[in-house]
């Protein structure tokens, strides 16, 4: 008497719950991208050990040919003051982040300094972390 299998072992491999995952991922990696916003200006900054987590409301640059950027928007240094006074209108705890390319001279950060000191900003310097030598 011969015995027959009553379940047959299918080989075959449902592809259906892996594209559901790859396009899951796709979806979050792409939302996730779109909140990283990084600064558009590529400056060589000083090096430093101590680093901060303050997050800044708002980064004024200065490029080694001493060009001024708030964020991203070029502005002349003579309007710097009146531009940055327009973004923090509505802030509740006014943080720059100042990134000075590391061959600019320290006057030109002093005067940052002094705008800050005069509408009681709090500034950062954004520095890159030092690298053991």
């Amino acid at each position: 008497m011969a015995i027959k299998k009553t379940s047959k072992i299918n080989a075959s491999f449902s592809m259906a719950s892996m594209t559901d995952i790859v396009f899951l991922l796709l979806i979050f990696f792409m939302i996730t991208s779109t909140m990283i916003s990084p600064n558009a200006l590529k400056l060589l900054l000083p090096q430093s050990n101590s680093q901060t987590t303050v997050k800044a409301y708002t980064s004024v640059s200065i490029t080694k040919d001493f060009q001024y950027y708030v964020e991203s928007q070029p502005v002349n240094f003579s309007d710097l003051e009146t531009t940055l006074k327009t973004k923090m209108v509505n802030a509740e705890d006014p943080v720059i982040s100042l990134h000075v390319e590391q061959s600019v001279p320290v006057e030109y950060m002093v005067r940052d300094m002094n705008i800050a000191q005069r509408n009681q900003y709090k500034l950062i310097l954004a520095t890159r972390p030092e690298t053991p030598e």
